[in-house]
């Protein structure tokens, strides 16, 4: 037998059937927009994490400046030995911390690896400053070279977490709109709000050493 359009109203009444396109059409126009906010977290929220990616990178290129810059200060007749040691234990401090998964909206745990690296930063700036005292260290052209390298990283550093805090604000207020928060409760809440990454105002300013 071949069904046809004759077929419908035998099953389907026509005030049936108009109630069933309805239905179906306030469905459509629920369920889409609701996969498109979804998707829009998704999306956001994948950002920060490239955003967090590209600060970690950043990091990584200061820590491994770290060894050379400490091999080329013992390396001098003179320096700051005790001070050199507090850079050491501050970069294996550094990098023994590690923000990952539910971790980006932990404040706690934020604030646990932002004060790691505030202290790594606050150290290493206290060996340059130090090493100025030493014109045959500060002449030597590797040692430059390192101090150079060292100010670019800070400063693509601090772009990062810049970044970084920019993809938090935006995937923040996504989740904070009234079709973020319904599209969360109706996924079981898998979004949660991210801390932002904030150094103190103690670890922007360089240190003052007196000779």
């Amino acid at each position: 037998m071949t069904l046809t359009n004759a077929w419908i109203p035998r099953f389907f009444p026509s005030h049936s059937l108009a109630l069933l396109m309805a239905a179906l059409a306030v469905i459509s126009a629920l369920f889409v927009p609701g996969c498109q906010n979804y998707d829009q977290l998704v999306e956001k929220d994948g950002i920060c994490e490239q955003k967090w990616a590209d600060y970690e990178a950043q990091l990584q290129r200061r820590y491994d400046l770290i060894p050379n810059i400490v091999s080329t200060v013992k390396a001098s007749s003179k320096f700051e030995e005790s001070t050199l040691t507090a850079v050491t234990q501050a970069r294996a401090d550094a990098t023994s911390i590690k923000v990952t998964g539910e971790d980006f909206t932990d404040p706690a745990k934020m604030a646990a690896f932002q004060k790691a690296q505030d202290n790594l930063k606050g150290t290493l700036s206290r060996l340059m400053v130090s090493n100025e005292k030493y014109p045959e260290l500060a002449s030597t052209k590797g040692y430059r070279d390192l101090t150079v390298e060292l100010e670019g990283t800070e400063n693509r550093i601090l772009r990062s977490r810049e970044q970084y805090n920019d993809a938090v604000r935006v995937y923040n207020t996504e989740l904070r709109k009234i079709s973020g928060q319904a599209v969360n409760r109706v996924t079981g809440k898998p979004f949660k709000e991210r801390v932002y990454f904030s150094a103190s105002s103690e670890a922007q300013a360089a240190p003052k050493v007196s000779f």
